[in-house]
């Protein structure tokens, strides 16, 4: 009876595996696999100015799988625009999951890693900085001291930066980055699998006013207490505390062999202070039982909030676009993932780290020839990927 318990419990939670799955939807994958070009168009912004760079697909030069290739920039101190069509959805009511892997192979000294959702008509061909976008999201590095996580997001046609600051990786290896926003407009940003904030729009954007401000006309009340220890109102001060000297002469002194008491006048042991004075009494503190905390200015409704139920509806989204600028090239692109279910997009990064430590090793190895090379001569090279786009 027990075996047969266990196995009616296994058939339903697998069924309860596969109806989640049944009813999730994966609105956009790409892995860029073969016949990816027919799926992106590149843009021809910056082109006439000779500023346009290339992308290359490649799995790039240390990848944990050589056959799971992206697309990678190429061209130094250019301008990089690609976009792919999709299928027009919106994430009213539901859960919208976005999530991509960037690997910054070279030193990229300054430039962006980010993508961009983008809705309505876009002429993919003239794609740019100044096309409007719903939502961009992703790492942008200058220097040492620039390592922002952008999250920005469109509302009513005007860009919104998350107001926090978040900081993206900066290593060589491959990273994941997803973003994750609800219906109750909460939202969460994981790096690699693993929260690195969460929140809301209501808070973290400055798209509406606030739900509450504070009471600019409180004062505190007069009886409000805030001692959190007073004196002990029983104490009293020990007979005799008063008289009990600062200094004592020393005891351990002696009046010198040479001393002449003729001459010198009459010897005084020198004063040292006294173990047994306390300095001036003061009675014992005790927790107050009136306090009442520190006081705070209260909180009250703000009149000029005006709530927005469809606070985390974007505009129904259309495009996937990658549109940086860097000033060192090299970036590889790819696991391009727009769903509602969190699960499968963790899945997503599981299957591709089944090869991390292959790819560290990987990394490892091609430092030890980059080093090679740069004893020999001046480090000026990139590799010569093939399938330019």
């Amino acid at each position: 009876m027990a075996r047969h318990s266990s196995t009616v419990t296994l058939k339903l939670l697998l069924l309860l595996v596969l109806f989640r799955f049944s009813i999730s939807e994966i609105i956009f994958e790409e892995r860029f696999d073969d016949g990816w070009q027919g799926r992106w168009v590149k843009s021809e912004w910056k082109k006439s100015e000779g500023k346009a760079g290339s992308f290359k697909h490649t799995a790039g030069k240390w990848s944990g799988d050589p056959d799971d290739k992206g697309i990678q920039t190429f061209g130094d101190a250019k301008h990089f625009a690609v976009s792919a069509k999709i299928s027009e959805f919106t994430n009213k009511n539901r859960t919208l999951v976005l999530q991509y892997s960037i690997r910054f192979e070279q030193d990229i000294e300054c430039g962006g890693g980010y993508i961009k959702f983008l809705s309505g008509f876009v002429n993919q061909k003239k794609f740019g900085g100044d096309t409007p976008y719903s939502l961009m999201f992703g790492p942008d590095i200058c220097g040492t001291q620039t390592k922002k996580l952008h999250v920005i997001l469109s509302y009513q046609g005007q860009n919104y930066p998350i107001k926090k600051d978040l900081e993206c990786e900066t290593d060589k290896l491959t990273h994941f980055y997803t973003f994750i926003l609800r219906p109750d407009a909460s939202y969460s940003i994981l790096i690699d699998n693993r929260e690195r904030d969460s929140g809301s729009m209501y808070t973290d954007w400055d798209i509406l006013p606030p739900r509450k401000i504070k009471d600019l006309k409180a004062k505190k009340p007069a009886d409000w207490d805030d001692r959190e220890y007073i004196d002990d109102p029983n104490a009293t001060k020990p007979e005799g505390y008063d008289s009990i000297p600062k200094e004592i002469p020393d005891p351990k002194a002696k009046e010198p062999d040479s001393w002449d008491e003729e001459e010198d006048g009459i010897w005084k042991a020198p004063k040292i202070p006294n173990p047994k004075y306390k300095g001036p009494w003061k009675p014992k503190k005790i927790k107050n039982p009136n306090y009442k905390g520190k006081w705070k200015i209260p909180y009250i409704d703000n009149p000029e909030f005006e709530d927005d139920p469809d606070l985390y509806v974007l505009k129904p989204i259309k495009y996937v676009g990658i549109e940086v600028w860097q000033v060192k090239a090299g970036s590889v692109f790819d696991n391009v993932l727009i769903c509602d279910d969190p699960e499968y997009a963790k899945q997503v990064v599981d299957e591709v780290f089944a090869n991390r430590e292959v790819e560290k090793e990987a990394f490892e190895e091609a430092e030890k020839v980059r080093k090679a090379r740069e004893e020999e001569h001046p480090r000026d090279y990139m590799d010569d990927y093939h399938d330019e786009l």
